[in-house]
């Protein structure tokens, strides 16, 4: 029997041609194949576990526009329509809305009551919705 899971969060980093470290690994360009264009590397990697002499370093392998992502301990890149199509990004909201999730949340009370005491419009609703199940970012 096939289960579905829910998606957890991750930490995820676009690859722009500029950083210099990913998750504190450094990156390195592979100069062997450069775009005709700008001249650019075409593939950048990072090594996983190279301080480590016990361990063989774990390449990752990705290009501008890819996404290298953190997944607890596991490092790994996709393409970014790969990517868009897989992940949301968590909802920023306000600390206000944050501390009110919360308060609910340890309160015991249902989803449903948040959206009965406050005065929340449609997207509102949606917003505060997406980040009492997925989680949430605070707005800075």
């Amino acid at each position: 029997m096939i289960k579905i899971y829910q998606k957890q969060p991750i930490e995820a980093e676009q690859f722009d041609g500029s950083q210099k470290y990913i998750f504190g690994q450094k990156v390195i360009s592979d100069n062997s194949l450069v775009d005709a264009l700008t001249h650019d590397p075409v593939y950048y990697s990072i090594l996983i576990n190279e301080d480590d002499p016990e361990e063989e370093p774990n390449e990752v392998v990705f290009e501008i526009g890819d996404w290298v992502i953190k997944d607890e301990e596991d490092i790994y890149a996709i393409d970014d329509d790969t990517f868009k199509s897989k992940y949301d990004e968590l909802p920023v909201i306000l600390k206000e809305w944050a501390d009110t999730i919360e308060e609910y949340k340890a309160n015991h009370y249902r989803m449903d009551e948040i959206f009965t005491e406050w005065s929340w419009n449609y997207d509102e609703q949606e917003l505060i919705a997406r980040a009492w199940l997925d989680g949430y970012q605070v707005e800075a």
